[in-house]
Parts: structure tokens; C-alpha cells; sequence
């Protein structure tokens, strides 16, 4: 069965750290685009960053850039998100998702598949 399964998350103060894993089951993560999205309420959900796959190339948005980091573990089957200096604009439920293909997409409707939303919150 394949299936994304989410851990982690919560609350934190702003400028604090926190990582959140996607656990892939039932497929690897080697051969496919990677991606973190963000929803907060009233919005709409938006592309936090995304990793190619195979050669693992990452995009990440403005909001974030040098803030956040995709990684995926050795095995192939995890995938996290670092997120560093926290500010309360981060605040969201945040879903780790998977797409067929090796290339990144900005649109959710590209991704095959996603993990179940987790919240993080980000206030003092």
C-alpha cells in the first residue's frame, strides 16, 4: 500500500527550530520529486520547496529560502523538512508530498501522493 506518513511538528517559539519527517511506504523516494506544502487558514496552499529526483537538486520559496531544508535519508524511504529561525508567519499545517515524475512542480495538483498534514505553530 503506498501511503505518507507524517511526525513531528507543533508548537515553538519564533526563532526556533523544528523537523519534520514523511516516512514513504510501499515506494522509494530516489526516482521521484519531493516536495513540502503549507496551508495556512484562509490561504491557499502553497510550494514550501520541493527536491528532484535522482540527482536531488532543490527549489525552495522566497519566504523560506535559507531558513528550511528537504532532505531524504540514505534508505530512500524518509524525507524531512529542518526548519530554522521560525517566525510566526510560518504557521500552518504542512504536508509532505510525492509526485510520480522527477521534476518539481509548484502546483498541488502535480503530486501523486501526500502525507496527512501535520501543525506547526509558531508563537511566543
Amino acid at each position: 500500500q503506498v501511503q505518507l506518513v507524517q511526525s513531528g511538528g507543533g508548537l515553538v517559539q519564533p526563532g526556533g527550530s523544528l523537523r519534520l519527517s514523511c516516512a514513504a511506504s510501499g515506494f522509494t523516494l530516489d526516482q521521484r520529486a519531493i516536495g513540502w506544502f503549507r496551508q495556512a487558514p484562509g490561504k491557499e496552499r502553497e510550494r514550501v520547496g520541493c527536491m528532484t529526483g535522482r540527482l536531488g537538486f532543490t527549489i525552495y520559496a522566497d519566504s523560506v529560502k535559507g531558513r528550511f531544508t528537504i532532505s531524504r535519508d540514505n534508505s530512500e524511504t524518509t524525507m524531512y523538512l529542518q526548519m530554522d529561525s521560525l517566525k510566526p508567519e510560518d504557521t500552518a499545517v504542512y504536508y509532505c508530498t510525492v509526485k510520480t515524475g522527477r521534476y518539481c512542480s509548484t502546483s498541488p495538483q502535480q503530486y501523486d501522493y501526500w502525507g496527512q498534514g501535520t501543525q506547526v505553530t509558531v508563537s511566543s
